[in-house]
């Protein structure tokens, strides 16, 4: 009885206007279309999981893939495709990575969005973006290339300040004892 009276009960606040605030928005707004103006893109949290990406390595200027394809095994669609190629920058010396990524191919119409390629990737190589307007008309229109998707992953990059996870937990191995040494110091004084 209590919870039939409770279930009504926001039945009719969501029913009577200015009792809630709307969780939804029009997209795109109407004045937008009318406009003729670009709509605003619809604002998303910091742990959204859009689109996956690849990442660019710049410090030494290429991606971080190296195609190894654990991703494409262990994706449960099989939505991605890729090959691998020897890296000119590490016969120059300039990299470690000895393969590089030559093409890379990811239909997204088939991506559920599941973030198993980012966790099982050793190479920090591709995120889950923030990207998530990327509708086509074309059936096909969501197959997405590797000049696209490190397009996509650099503009994320910047975004967010990204840092490769791995990069992630050497610095904070290194700041820690320094950390310790500063309250040592402070105590002793």
């Amino acid at each position: 009885m209590f919870n039939s009276l409770k279930g009504l009960a926001v039945t009719f606040v969501s029913t009577v206007k200015g009792l809630r605030a709307p969780v939804t928005r029009q997209y795109p707004d109407t004045s937008d279309l009318l406009m003729r103006r670009t709509p605003e893109p619809t604002p998303v949290k910091d742990r959204f999981m859009g689109f996956p990406s690849l990442t660019w390595d710049d410090e030494i200027g290429e991606p971080f893939c190296t195609s190894c394809m654990v991703c494409i095994r262990q994706c449960p669609t099989q939505c991605m495709s890729s090959v691998m190629k020897d890296n000119p920058l590490q016969a120059e010396g300039k990299s470690s990575r000895r393969k590089i990524v030559d093409s890379f191919e990811i239909n997204l119409n088939r991506c559920i969005l599941c973030g198993i390629c980012v966790e099982v990737c050793n190479f920090d190589a591709i995120v889950m973006t923030h990207e998530h307007e990327m509708s086509t008309f074309s059936r096909n229109g969501d197959r997405v290339d590797l000049p696209k998707l490190l397009e996509i992953g650099h503009k994320f990059q910047k975004e967010t300040a990204w840092i490769p996870p791995t990069k992630r937990a050497k610095v904070g191995k290194d700041e820690e004892p320094d950390a310790a040494k500063a309250g040592s110091e402070a105590e002793s004084s």
